[in-house]
Formats: C-alpha cells, structure tokens, sequence
C-alpha cells in the first residue's frame, strides 16, 4: 500500500505561482512513477503531469506544458508540481497519483491522495 497526501493548494491571483507537493508513504518511493491530475467543478479528471521513477523524463499536458514542472525528491519521498503564470482554468482540486509507469490515464495508477484545492482568481 501507498499513501500520498498533497499539500500546497491555496487561492491565488492570476498569473501567480503555487508550489504543490505530495509526500509518499508506505512503499519505496523510487519504484513508482508519479502523476499529477485534477477536476475541475462539474468537468472530468484530467491528466496534468507525469513524471518516471527516476525523473528524467516527464510528460505534460499541452494546456499546462511551459508553465507548469513536474519534479521528484527521492530522498524526501516527495513530488512536486510547481505552478507558475496561473490561469482561472487552471482552478480545479488537484490529486497525486502513483503507479508503475508514468501515463497520461489515470485508470493505471494504483494509489490517489485525497486532492488539494487551487483557486486561480481573475
């Protein structure tokens, strides 16, 4: 079993920055490949970021690619996803989620956190 509990939403301005962080427990950290997804109210859940077991290979969205960067600390058994130049849209609760390969569907990750808010205002 993994637990994955996120932290570092907020509500913040557009064009702001937020850093969120998902901290991992209960396996061997580098063994999973770690994605990022979130929903929006009354929308479904879609993919964000990914990133591989060792971190040198990520993936994006395209409607957050260049603005978003998704990295891992192995040591701190904790991934990140830092935020920069937020947009309205890009409100929604945000949820970390492991697996064996890091993929854009989300139905082949093994393990969800219970997701941390973020507010982007105009």
């Amino acid at each position: 079993q993994v637990q994955l509990v996120e932290s570092g939403g907020g509500l913040v301005q557009a064009g702001g920055s937020l850093r969120l962080s998902c901290a991992a427990s209960g396996r061997t950290f580098s063994s999973l490949a770690l994605g990022w997804f979130r929903q929006a109210p009354g929308k479904e859940r879609e993919f964000v970021a990914a990133i591989s077991r060792s971190g040198p290979t990520t993936y994006y969205a395209d409607s957050v690619k260049g603005r978003f960067t998704i990295s891992r600390d192995n040591a701190k058994n904790t991934v990140y996803l830092q935020m920069n130049s937020l947009k309205p849209e890009d409100t929604a609760v945000y949820y970390c989620a492991a697996g064996r390969i890091p993929t854009m569907t989300g139905a082949q990750y093994d393990y969800w956190g219970q997701g941390t808010q973020v507010t982007v205002s105009s």
